[in-house]
């Protein structure tokens, strides 16, 4: 890897902007583990689905917010670590098995004994998301863009609306549809990020302009406006879901 001014890469390269772990498996790296503007940003999809319901109750939207914190921000992130490391934790891996079935397993067996048949197709379709996309079943099959976006965009501004009145109305569709845009753009721009800092061995170049001006092109150059893309749609996407839930309440 390199260093966060450009040329060769060294293990100085945070593998994550948010990353404050130091790698021996204390709590920095566990609050890394979480990915907290990415979580953040999921969870906004969740409330902008729950203020849209016609009938608003604030415990079901918390309920929905726990469950996907738990399956999302700890489970899929726990599996997610698991296969290779990207984010150089020291988690010992046992650590990561048990946040990733209890991450995964009490949303599910709590969502079922609450929930019951009405809730099922919804926890069939969340575990089955995780599993697929997180473990990369199927030998990566699902592992895309698109069902990134289908699980981290659309899905949870669907449930966030059904589980406050166990119906689905028309008005959570354009959200819905919101959400799956605004989840594959994430991708695409934190694909590359990712590339550049975890795997990016050297980056070199220059860009001429008309004038014959040369700007020099490195990793730093490359990664920093993705990034503020990034943190501004996390940023914007949690506000937004704040006012609605707050225009509710």
């Amino acid at each position: 890897m390199g260093d966060e001014a450009g040329g060769p890469v060294t293990s100085a390269v945070r593998p994550a902007f948010y990353a404050v772990g130091a790698g021996r498996g204390g709590l920095r790296d566990w609050v890394t583990l979480l990915h907290p503007p990415y979580t953040a940003w999921h969870l906004s999809y969740v409330a902008i689905g729950a203020a849209l319901a016609p009938a608003f109750t604030a415990w079901r939207l918390e309920g929905a917010l726990v469950a996907f914190f738990l399956a999302v921000g700890v489970g899929a992130h726990a599996l997610d670590e698991l296969a290779g490391r990207p984010l150089r934790t020291g988690i010992p891996s046992k650590w990561l098995y048990v946040a990733g079935g209890l991450g995964v397993g009490v949303p599910v067996v709590t969502g079922l004994v609450w929930g019951g048949l009405e809730l099922l197709p919804f926890i069939v379709l969340g575990g089955l998301l995780v599993a697929t996309y997180n473990l990369e079943l199927f030998d990566g099959a699902l592992h895309t863009p698109v069902v990134f976006a289908l699980g981290w965009g659309a899905f949870p501004v669907l449930t966030g609306y059904y589980v406050q009145g166990f119906d689905l109305g028309w008005p959570v569709l354009p959200a819905a549809a919101a959400a799956f845009f605004l989840a594959w753009a994430q991708h695409a721009l934190s694909a590359p990020a990712r590339l550049l800092r975890r795997r990016a061995v050297y980056v070199t170049g220059r860009v001429v302009l008309t004038d014959e001006t040369e700007v020099p092109i490195d990793r730093a150059t490359l990664v920093a406006p993705l990034e503020r893309a990034l943190r501004a749609a996390a940023l914007g996407v949690v506000c937004i879901a704040v006012a609605m839930v707050a225009a509710r309440l």
